[in-house]
Formats: C-alpha cells, structure tokens, sequence
C-alpha cells in the first residue's frame, strides 16, 4: 500500500484554484453526503465546533471513498491534538490563530517528524494504514498540508516572518476574528477589514505562499478571489442549512396568507 497522495496540497502549491466548503455539523452522515458534492476541500472544524478525535475520525473514514481533501481544523495551536489528528488519517491541518513566526514554527514542527519535529511515532495507526505504508515515517510530511490561520493585527504585522518559516504551505485569512481585532466584530464588509484582507491576501501570495480564505457573502468572496485567494471555502454548512430553510418556511408563509 503506497502513501495517499494530496491532491489538495499539489494544487495549492501550483496556485490551481480550489473551491470548499466549512463543516461545522459532525454527524458522519452528512461529512458523506458533503463529500460527494464536488468540492475540492472540506474544513471539518473543531475550533468552533463541538467536534473532537471521535467525531474527527468518523469524517475522515465517511469521505474517504471520495475525491475531495479534508481539512481539519484544529482548536487551537496544541502539538497534542495535532498529532492525535495525524495519527486519525488526516494529512491537512488547518492552525488557527497563529501570530508569530515562533508559533508557526511549533505549528510546523508538530506536524513534523524528529529529528526535523515533534510529532509522536506510533507504529500501528490509520495514518500509515496500520503498519501497511512502507517508510511511512521518512514520507509523512510530503503529502501533509499545514496552514496556519493569520486572523489578527499583530499576525498581519507579522506575516512575512510566519510566511517565511520552512513547513508553511498555505496562509488563511479569518474575516471574523480579523474584523473584531480591527475594532469591527460581526462587521467583516466594513471598508477597513476590506481593505486589510485584500492586502493580507496580496502580501501571503507577494510572499511565495498560497492564500485561503473563508466567507458565505459572495461580495466579500469576490473581493479575496480578486485580491488572489487560490483556496477558498465559498458557505459553511450549519449557515446553509439554516439558510435554506428560513427560505423555504418564508415562501410558505406568504403562500399561506395569500390563500
């Protein structure tokens, strides 16, 4: 059994357009249903979800039969979770809140084996398919994609040292977390988080880096697609549910009162 390849990192490094979608629902069931849909990534998150290892592990075995790369987001910056995640099968991992160039070298030595890193060997996990993949330790790292989360002033101050860290293959701008930094919480389409996101994106690529970058308003999407977003994530799953069917108890309200 030879080591899976990711598709998801090839493309990205070759700055190919990748369209996803965020997963914040953790039934299983709907991971498959979503992995079928045709995207190129899906974030299964766990920072702003419930989700954890368990849940994380039944997604990844859901959308394994299917073309599509899942990117799993972890809490926070924790050299443990991360490597419980690794050892579940995940080959991208999505660091939020990363500030400096000294967490986003702990990000990439978490995902990285010694002497180069820190992450753990297990002999018999899902990752190297139970002992199946030969010299699954001197190959890891070449099919797992890091990204690190650049969602705040100081790590935008910051982004050219966290770009330059060897391990780092893509840089993801939060809008919401960068918006409440810059004084504007729960507002990511005032003109100054416009501003600040177009120029993140422009910096990570200026920066040799692909640029991601997540938002279900198609205005704010097409700003970070113009500026050079080469991975974005266009809806979250949980907002698209609720959204859809607010629209379908809306048309029937009014059908209702028009009868």
């Amino acid at each position: 059994m030879d080591l899976p390849k990711n598709a998801f990192k090839a493309a990205i490094a070759e700055a190919r357009p990748q369209l996803g979608l965020w997963s914040a629902i953790r039934d299983p069931g709907v991971s498959e249903m979503l992995a079928g849909c045709g995207f190129d990534w899906i974030v299964l998150d766990c920072e702003h979800s419930a989700r954890d290892v368990p849940e994380v592990l039944a997604g990844l075995q859901a959308m394994a039969p299917y073309p599509v790369q899942p990117v799993v987001r972890v809490k926070s910056l924790d050299v443990a979770e991360i490597k419980k995640m690794l050892d579940a099968g995940a080959q991208s991992i999505l660091v939020p809140y990363v500030q400096n160039a000294e967490e986003a070298r702990l990000a990439a030595a978490a995902v990285t084996y010694p002497p180069e890193g820190l992450r753990g060997v297990a002999g018999s996990v899902r990752a190297n398919r139970f002992s199946a993949i030969p010299d699954y330790f001197n190959r890891a790292r070449d099919e797992i994609c890091l990204i690190v989360q650049i969602e705040t002033r100081e790590a935008m101050d910051n982004l050219e040292e966290i770009a330059a860290i060897p391990g780092i293959d893509g840089i993801f701008i939060g809008p919401a977390d960068l918006a409440a930094s810059l004084g504007h919480p729960g507002n990511p389409g005032h003109r100054e988080v416009r501003a600040a996101i177009s120029e993140a994106i422009g910096r990570v690529r200026a920066a040799g880096k692909p640029a991601g970058f997540l938002s279900p308003d198609e205005d704010l999407m097409a700003l970070a697609l113009e500026a050079g977003c080469v991975f974005a994530a266009i809806d979250v799953d949980i907002v698209a549910l609720r959204r859809i069917v607010m629209r379908r108890l809306s048309e029937y309200r009014q059908n209702s009162t028009q009868e």
